[in-house]
């Protein structure tokens, strides 16, 4: 069933654990347009989560880790944070989505992502309190 000049929607449910982590999307994405038989148009990926984002970036060469060393210095799990309930330093999972949104859009050309040669689209999650976040998927048709 082609998708023409339509939006087509799923939620999925990734679980995420209780530890930091980057969560690569690209196989979800790819499985979601295929069940489509997509054409051209654009893929929206959401994450309704105050404390979880989405990154276009490498995976599995260290740069997911270096992201999270990164946020790690950047957002540091501590004290100082006014937003306060939760595990210690949880105030800092709801800065996250400032710096990385809770959306992305990729193109898709002939059923397929356009990403490059090494990105991956990934969720991010920081928050060990919430083991299991629900991604949804769109794709508009061009």
């Amino acid at each position: 069933m082609a998708y023409r000049g339509a939006v087509h929607s799923v939620e999925i449910q990734i679980n995420t654990g209780s530890s930091e982590v980057v969560h690569d999307l690209t196989a979800d994405c790819e499985r979601f347009l295929a069940r489509l038989d997509s054409a051209d148009g654009l893929l929206h990926v959401w994450v309704p989560h105050a404390t979880a984002g989405l990154a276009i970036l490498e995976t599995g060469a260290g740069s997911d880790d270096d992201l999270l060393t990164a946020l790690g210095r950047l957002l540091p799990r501590d004290d100082r944070w006014r937003h306060q309930h939760g595990s210690p330093g949880h105030g800092r999972d709801h800065v996250l989505p400032a710096l990385l949104p809770p959306y992305a859009t990729v193109p898709v050309l002939d059923g397929r992502l356009a990403l490059g040669t090494w990105q991956s689209v990934c969720l991010v999650d920081t928050n060990v309190d919430n083991p299991v976040r629900t991604v949804r998927l769109s794709f508009l048709a061009g």
